[in-house]
């Protein structure tokens, strides 16, 4: 029995396993054409170079009963923690299988161990481009969240603060364009220790180096900031990535990179930003062509706008001035909740039977 040919189809066999797995996950869960073609085109590509070998002989060499390794198991192994876990794993099991590959065939056909050497250069990038897609594997979809300015407050900014998260904020959104490096991340600490408390979630604006030296949870990018791939590079899979998209390109983009949630606006006009109103049918759009990536509709957004986007199919709004400017910043967060929820639980409904 020759130990190459089980080498061979052991790792041939591995490889075209996690092969389907990562195509599955870009398939059925990222929805992602591009991807999904490259990983069938590479599992083909495998199969072409080992069927150069002669016909049945790594069949002929395989001893599953006789193979030591099965009874040998790790825990690891056998524990997953989501989708993200799952194609973490192929990858490293596809690169692996591959060089195994590569190594065992340079003992008997150099062209064979150089087919599979490239198939490990295209591996190495087509894992990358999938995990970039799955972002941080931290992306959660909140429901309201508080973009806060301590400027724009009625109140003391703590107390607005308190009060917009006991009327059901979710996320808190530190927005303070004309502090400095040093007084932001002073200010971010506070509104950390504050929030984390309550399970709430804090994202830096614009400051990718703030966030990741406070500990918040993510940081938000604008259309003119550093992409996210950059912000990648400082972080890795450290903070959650969300980006501001304005129409269904920058969409695209944001989410081909990785981009953990979008920002969609602007949904009507507004006192902090003046830009172009994107409106309703953009957030109808994106949802549309995203339905699995989370969102918040933002721009102008009130406790008597808020039905539209809810109609829409908004599953999450940020808002500013319409909490923070508010004489009660809770009641105007847990109308904006009730709202949302509300038109939740009607999505959710059974259609009535015809």
């Amino acid at each position: 029995m020759s130990a190459i040919a089980r080498i061979l189809d052991a790792n041939a066999n591995r490889a075209r396993e996690a092969l389907r797995v990562m195509e599955d996950a870009a398939r059925f869960a990222l929805n992602d054409e591009a991807l999904s073609a490259e990983l069938k085109s590479l599992r083909h590509d495998l199969r072409a170079v080992i069927d150069s070998l002669p016909a049945g002989w790594l069949e002929a060499n395989r001893d599953t009963p006789g193979d030591v390794g099965t009874a040998i198991s790790n825990q690891s192994e056998m524990s997953r923690t989501d989708l993200r876990d799952i194609v973490v794993a192929a990858g490293k099991r596809l690169t692996e299988a591959l060089r195994a590959i590569e190594e065992a065939g340079k003992t008997i056909d150099a062209d064979l161990a150089c087919g599979v050497e490239s198939l490990r250069y295209r591996a190495y990038d087509v894992d990358q481009r999938l995990l970039l897609r799955f972002g941080s594997g931290r992306a959660r979809q909140w429901r309201l969240c508080l973009l806060l300015t301590r400027s724009f407050c009625r109140r003391p900014w703590l107390q607005a603060l308190e009060q917009s998260i006991s009327g059901g904020v979710d996320c808190v959104q530190v927005r303070e364009k004309d502090m400095d490096g040093s007084e932001l991340a002073s200010h971010a600490r506070e509104v950390i220790a504050i929030a984390r408390r309550r399970n709430v979630s804090v994202i830096v604006n614009d400051r990718v180096d703030v966030a990741l030296a406070t500990g918040a949870d993510g940081v938000h990018l604008g259309q003119s900031d550093l992409s996210v791939r950059d912000a990648r590079r400082l972080a890795g899979q450290a903070l959650i990535v969300g980006v501001s998209t304005h129409d269904l390109n920058e969409a695209e983009r944001a989410v081909r990179d990785g981009a953990d949630y979008c920002g969609v606006g602007a949904m009507f006009p507004s006192s902090t930003k003046q830009r172009e109103v994107s409106g309703i049918a953009y957030l109808k759009a994106f949802i549309e062509h995203y339905p699995s990536t989370p969102h918040l509709a933002i721009g102008g957004v009130t406790p008597e706008s808020i039905g539209e986007l809810v109609a829409a199919g908004a599953r999450g709004v940020a808002v500013s001035s319409a909490i923070c400017a508010a004489e009660d910043p809770g009641d105007a967060a847990r109308a904006i909740v009730r709202a949302i929820s509300g038109g939740a639980s009607r999505l959710a409904a059974p259609m009535p039977a015809h």
